[in-house]
């Protein structure tokens, strides 16, 4: 009985846990880089993302204040002061002055440097130095302690990623440059294609038949094949450097789906609105713009969907086609690849970055996704 129309199968449980855990390993990874690009880097190494919200014990280097800063008591120089800022609530269970021995000493407990004096770190952070000589160098003496750190969220990562023209790690203009190649290289296939699909669904012309026939061998090329002599192509006419390169590459590329999808949306649509517009005397452009394209929105929608989405996570053709050592037109997936080589353990970075890069995508995808499924269903049903 399972399988007459209209009964409910009884494997609809298997289908929603399915889904269920599709979401749950897409979702997972988003979360973690969202909440790692709130995190300090401390934070990221001595704990998961989903513990976040909770305290958590970190090995921690802090640098006292220096010798210019210490006080003469009676026969003894001292230097005091508190090794986390006012109002943190930080519990010290351990420390110590070497790196070797970072828990040489109990929170309270009496210790002795190095050079000459002692130390003692409480519990809650504040520490105090004697000597019974003046304290030297340039700098103040290191301190590594173990201690239980409340929960810390920061908007330095995104300043730091972002705006920062300082540091290397800035993605702004790599931001800027992602969005200079996908704009045109999503809406010039899309125009190119929209009128193809159109001719090739409602005007007659000898070989159209051949051309649909080329459009769906065009789909399985890979593009790999065609990097290279597309490359030579390029330079060869002047434009294999720059952004114009990449926007014909993406186009070119993204043209065989583009035109498959609208002309089997187009296909679809009644035929008496465009015969009744022939016959009130609309030109084939005035139908195209007028008619067609108003109730293609959807395909138009689906496919701008998934060429943006390519587009903006592209690397492969950003790496052939814009070739330029001056990094003024890296993109953001070019310019994280640089991260992970260069800065592969700042991790708080590379969250950031990565969540981004990603954030945009996001955007694009829940805010026209009621277009996607229609668009890809264009002309299924008869």
């Amino acid at each position: 009985m399972d399988n007459i129309a209209g009964t409910k199968s009884s494997l609809t449980w298997a289908v929603h846990i399915s889904v269920a855990l599709l979401v749950a390993l897409w979702l997972f990874p988003t979360v973690g880089l969202l909440v790692s690009s709130f995190r300090t880097s401390d934070q990221i190494a001595t704990s998961g993302w989903w513990k976040a919200a909770f305290p958590s014990e970190q090995n921690l280097i802090i640098r006292a204040d220096g010798p210019e800063l210490q006080v003469q008591e009676g026969d003894l120089y001292v230097i005091e002061g508190d090794l986390f800022e006012p109002g943190i609530e930080v519990t010290v269970s351990v420390y110590g002055v070497s790196s070797r021995a970072i828990n040489s000493f109990v929170a309270g407990e009496m210790g002795g440097l190095t050079k000459g004096g002692d130390i003692i770190v409480s519990s809650g952070g504040h520490y105090r130095m004697t000597n019974t000589e003046p304290f030297t160098g340039s700098r103040g003496q290191r301190i590594f302690v173990t201690a239980i750190t409340p929960p810390e969220f920061t908007l330095a990562n995104y300043q730091n990623v972002l705006f920062d023209p300082d540091n290397r790690e800035g993605m702004m203009k790599a931001f800027i440059n992602t969005l200079t190649v996908t704009i045109p290289a999503t809406i010039i296939p899309i125009l190119v294609a929209a009128f193809a699909a159109y001719a090739l669904a409602w005007m007659d012309f000898p070989g159209r038949a051949l051309l649909v026939a080329a459009v769906v061998g065009l789909l399985v090329v890979p593009l790999q094949l065609a990097l290279i002599p597309l490359l030579k192509f390029h330079n060869e006419i002047g434009i294999g450097k720059g952004y114009v390169g990449v926007w014909l590459a993406h186009t070119g590329f993204g043209l065989p789906l583009a035109i498959y999808l609208l002309r089997n949306y187009m296909v679809g649509l009644p035929r008496d609105i465009i015969e009744n517009a022939r016959v009130d005397g609309a030109s084939e452009f005035q139908i195209f713009v007028k008619i067609i394209l108003p109730l293609s929105f959807p395909a138009l929608a689906s496919f701008a969907i998934f060429q943006f989405l390519w587009t903006w996570n592209d690397l492969l053709v950003a790496l052939v086609f814009l070739i330029d050592s001056t990094g003024d037109t890296t993109v953001m997936t070019k310019q994280i690849v640089e991260l992970l080589g260069t800065r592969g353990g700042n991790w708080e970075i590379l969250a950031t970055s990565a969540f981004v890069s990603i954030a945009v995508p996001l955007a694009v995808f829940f805010s026209m996704q009621k277009y996607l499924v229609r668009g890809l269903l264009a002309g299924s049903v008869k």
